[in-house]
Order: structure tokens, then sequence, then C-alpha cells
């Protein structure tokens, strides 16, 4: 009688694999003698059926009759699962196995020493130990290098009034022709970030930039513009443009003073009467690197300069 699963479980390892092994041959027996039986008795039917029935009388093949041919046929596939379970299991069973896999794994283990005798020939075992550990000292002493910034840089672009005026009724209060030709060559080919009113006072897409509108309207639709409604996914979206720029208006460019690495502002020296204002650049946080002043002349009505600050280290 097998034994039962939770019982085979409580055995050793080698004496659990016997138990099964010998299983399979109780098995392998079992099916031979069902097969030995079913000839025996699918001859006598086959015998009965020509001799006594007269089933298939006069049929033969090569001047034999069929049934004897069904009975040599039947006893040759008999024989090849007799000798599969009696002759095979004997020379090639569970101990020819083990053989054949510890002649393998002595093969492997002479093989390996042989190619370690080749490796150690070829790099010899101290020069690999001396490597090893002048590469160790020297990923000590090196110092850690600090991962380089992203050269992305990120610019707020306005033009402010002496008192940081930037419009009236969602207008400008100025009309400065040279300003304008200089934010289009620094912002074409960039994502802008502006605002919806912003947006709204344009009278048709600024040509080769990407408009990228922030609103709190969860429902708002800007044709040919990706709206968004946080300055931080406003830059997401433009994360792949080396230097977006942020043009407005007051409130967005508050959100972006926590975001921005640089600021073009065109200082408008005159004081204006406003509504909307550009925040105040701290000292502390920026710096002015560059300045360039533009007089008053018959197409500007009023003094400028252009002023580039940049963040603080």
């Amino acid at each position: 009688m097998f034994l039962k699963k939770k019982e085979i479980s409580q055995i050793d390892p080698q004496q659990r694999e016997l138990y099964e092994h010998a299983r399979k041959r109780v098995v392998e027996k079992k099916k031979l003698f069902r097969h030995f039986i079913v000839l025996i008795v699918g001859s006598v039917f086959f015998i009965l059926l020509n001799l006594v029935f007269g089933y298939g009388k006069g049929i033969t093949f090569f001047g034999t009759d069929w049934f004897v041919i069904a009975i040599l046929f039947w006893t040759f596939f008999f024989a090849i699962h007799f000798c599969n379970v009696w002759l095979f299991s004997a020379f090639m069973g569970k101990e020819w196995s083990d053989r054949q896999i510890t002649r393998l794994v002595a093969k492997q283990k002479e093989e390996i020493i042989l190619l370690q005798k080749d490796v150690d020939l070829m790099y010899p075992k101290e020069e690999l130990i001396k490597k090893k550990e002048d590469f160790i000292q020297e990923r000590i002493s090196k110092p850690v290098e600090k991962p380089e910034k992203p050269n992305r840089v990120i610019t707020m672009i306005a033009a402010a009034g002496e008192n940081n005026a930037l419009g009236k009724n969602d207008d400008l209060i100025w009309h400065l022709p040279d300003d304008f030709k200089r934010f289009k060559k620094l912002t074409t080919g960039h994502h802008i970030i502006m605002g919806r009113k912003t947006f709204e006072t344009f009278p048709k897409l600024l040509p080769d930039r990407k408009h990228v509108v922030i609103t709190r309207d969860r429902y708002y639709q800007a044709e040919g513009a990706v709206v968004v409604h946080s300055m931080k996914d406003a830059l997401d979206v433009s994360r792949r443009d080396q230097q977006p720029f942020i043009i407005g208006g007051g409130e967005i460019y508050k959100m972006g003073m926590e975001y921005a690495d640089c600021i073009e502002l065109t200082r408008v020296h005159e004081t204006f009467e406003a509504d909307t204002f550009f925040p105040e650049i701290d000292p502390k946080v920026w710096v002015m690197v560059k300045e360039e002043f533009h007089d008053i002349d018959e197409k500007h009505k009023y003094p400028f300069t252009y002023l580039t600050y940049k963040r603080k280290s």
C-alpha cells in the first residue's frame, strides 16, 4: 500500500526519492500486466470472431489470416512495452542515470580545472588581487562627483515700470517696438507659459511657440494651446524645452518666482497707474548680470533698460 502525502513529507529526501522511484516502478508493472491481459483477451476475441462467427472469413494479408496479422502487430507493441518496463529500466534505470550524471559532473569539474589553469596563466592571481585593491583605493580616495545640474533654464520675461507696473485692464500701458522684437527673438522656438487672461489678450497664437495656459477652470479649453492647472504642471509639460519662458500676468509671475532661474526684465523708466504688477526682485536671491540702456527716440516714448538677473547659487 502506498504511503499518504503527509507521511511522505515526514521522511528524509533520499528515502523519499527511493520511495517515489519504487512507486513508479509498481505503477509501470501494473500497466504492463494490464496490457498483457488485454492482449490475451483480445487475441481470443479475434480468433472467435473469425473461426466461430465467420467474421472476416477469407480475408488474408500476405497469405495469412487477418486476425493473425492483428495479433502479431499487437504482440509487437506489447514487446516494446515489455522492453521499456523491464529491459530499459534494468539497464538504463535510476542507477544508470545516476552513474551518467556522476560521470558528467566529474568531466565538467575537470574542464573547469583546466580553464582555471589557463586563466591563472593569463591573469596571475596576485596581479588580479593587486588591481582590485588599487581600484578600491582609487574609489575611496576619489571625491564623489556631484551630478551635473541640467542645463535647463526657466526664464521669466516681462516689461515693468519703475513701480513694477505691468498693465491695466488686461493691456499694456506703453508701446515699445524694440522690446517686442527682443521678446520675439528670445521666445521663438520655446514654450511660453501664461495665465488665462494673458492668453485671451492675444489676437492669435504667437508663431513658432508652444503656448501653455495656466487656469483654475477645470473645463477651460484653449484652441492651439496646452491647458494646465498649476505652474508645476506647466513646467512638466515643457520639460524637454531647455529654456521655457514665463510671460505673465502678475499672478503667474508671482508663482514663477519660486521656479525661475533667470529673469529677463525690461525696466521702463516711468511710473504708471496700473492694476497688475511684477513682483519685487529680492537682491538676496537675485543678482543682475547684464544691463543695456535704450533711450527715447521717434518710436519709443519712454526710455528703458534691458536687465538680466540670475538666481544666486
